[in-house]
């Protein structure tokens, strides 16, 4: 037992790291890193036999709570507010249209009665917001656009989560009223919309004026009302994952104490369940059973991005200020992600006869779209001419965390037994390119001035270039710019 949890640590161990470096394949190439983790988990499919679906569902429903959340927290209501209209057209009317126009197409395709079909529709009607500014987050496009796409995909979760749960009760439950699942609907996302709002008040409230002893346990705790605010949406049936976006949306632009070390995390932690979800995703298909549904997955796949997507788009915007060419990029960026595989489980754990099949042909409607959509969306915006010049300016810390500088920060932490302990600044001869940014002194910010003095148990910050890494330590060894054989204790 204890060889197999060894095993499995290193596997996981392994996929991590993949997962990061993989980020990079995708950028420079232009796929959605999904394509990659996915793939990770059809070749470990090979060695491992894995087939929980209601595991595999527990842990995206789990993923996308963290997603939706940092999605949330990174929209700007100052942004989408001029696009609030057409996005929630997008999110709902689109929605709907995707799913009849691939539902239509699939009771041809896939031989199925019509109540199935148009779940599978719903499935895939969502779009994937992570997938696409993976794609598009190097280019500068319009950030009408690019706000579009972001409400877009953070409000159309949940439209697609309510048709195919909708469906499901219908193709269980033949004599289910119409109008009572339009109440449903109505509930759902207005008891969601609220959920969302008074649960993010609640944590910006509790947050700013709770005091904990670590900084880092800040974004343990928004992650966590993140978790609360889906487990009490979903407790009086309303839309659990609209919640969290709008619980993110709220938080996000609030004036709340550490933001930058809560969004940092978010970050980071999104991409970790990314890498896990779509892992266990890929873990959840058999290749051999992907080439039985090849030609109807690659159909659908083409049926979706060349007329349901176009059609729902350009249908929904019809009374929007969108160009021609804004709506063709639009369209063309709808790829499908992790909500319609997740979706997919949905009918697996329902019990229907087609659950199997759908699992498979939407597994390979997403893989499909990543691949043709994910390349060719980037030079598809730029041969529309909705590509501009950069103008906008990274900030200081932005491009010495992204490693696009030749500068670096240090942190130094001053030893009463140093030469520069008790010398002023001005008096340690300091080359043009070597600066003490900032001093933090009895947990106080200190601005350094030519008088500061440097006193024992200072943590001193210093921007320095990379390739004088020798010279600004060697300053803190002598004092005088020389190296020493003593070493910095460097924190």
């Amino acid at each position: 037992m204890t060889h197999l949890a060894d095993n499995i640590i290193l596997v996981l161990a392994a996929l991590m790291l993949v997962g990061v470096l993989s980020t990079k394949f995708s950028t420079r190439f232009g796929m959605p890193a999904l394509v990659l983790f996915i793939a990770a988990g059809m070749v470990l499919s090979r060695f491992v036999f894995f087939n929980n679906a209601s595991l595999t569902q527990v842990a995206g429903i789990f993923a996308l709570i963290v997603i939706l959340f940092e999605g949330g927290m990174q929209t700007s209501m100052k942004d989408i507010r001029p696009i609030i209209a057409p996005a929630l057209s997008l999110a709902t009317v689109g929605v709907l249209l995707t799913t009849a126009i691939v539902g239509i197409f699939a009771r041809l395709v896939l031989d199925v009665p019509w109540a199935e079909s148009l779940l599978f529709g719903a499935i895939v009607g969502s779009t994937d917001a992570a997938a696409v500014f993976s794609v598009l987050g190097g280019k500068n496009i319009d950030k009408r656009l690019t706000s579009t796409l972001e409400a877009e995909s953070g409000s159309n979760d949940p439209m697609a989560v309510f048709l195919t749960v909708s469906l499901i009760e219908w193709i269980q439950h033949p004599n289910t009223a119409v109008w009572s699942l339009m109440l449903s609907f109505i509930w759902e996302m207005g008891i969601g919309l609220f959920m969302g709002i008074a649960v993010g008040k609640l944590a910006v409230y509790l947050i700013n004026r709770i005091n904990l002893d670590s900084t880092g346990l800040y974004p343990v705790m928004a992650i966590g009302f993140a978790v609360l605010t889906y487990g009490l949406a979903v407790t009086v049936h309303s839309s659990g994952l609209l919640a969290v976006y709008i619980m993110g949306l709220t938080l996000g632009n609030s004036e709340l104490m550490y933001h930058r070390t809560i969004m940092n995390f978010n970050h980071g932690f999104a991409w970790m369940m990314q890498i896990a979800m779509f892992t266990l995703l890929g873990l959840l298909v058999f290749p051999d059973e992907l080439t039985e549904i090849a030609w109807q997955g690659l159909l659908l796949s083409v049926i979706l991005m060349l007329v349901a997507r176009p059609v729902g788009v350009f249908l929904s915007l019809l009374f929007s200020r969108f160009s021609l060419r804004e709506k063709t990029l639009i369209s063309w960026a709808g790829l499908r992600g992790a909500v319609p595989i997740v979706l997919a489980t949905y009918p697996l754990l329902a019990g229907l006869p087609q659950g199997q099949l759908f699992f498979n042909v939407v597994f390979f409607v997403v893989l499909t779209s990543a691949v043709i959509q994910g390349t060719t969306i980037s030079p598809l915006a730029s041969r529309l001419k909705l590509v501009g010049k950069d103008d906008a300016q990274p900030s200081l810390m932005e491009l010495v965390a992204l490693g696009k500088t030749d500068s670096e920060f240090n942190h130094i932490a001053i030893d009463k037994h140093m030469p520069i302990a008790g010398m002023q600044i001005a008096q340690m001869g300091l080359p043009d390119d070597i600066l003490f940014t900032a001093i933090i002194r009895n947990k106080s910010i200190v601005t350094p001035h030519g008088s500061t003095v440097i006193e024992p148990g200072d943590t001193v910050y210093v921007l320095s270039p990379k390739s004088k890494r020798d010279e600004m330590r060697s300053i803190f060894r002598s004092g005088k710019g020389k190296a020493a054989e003593s070493n910095i204790p460097m924190v």
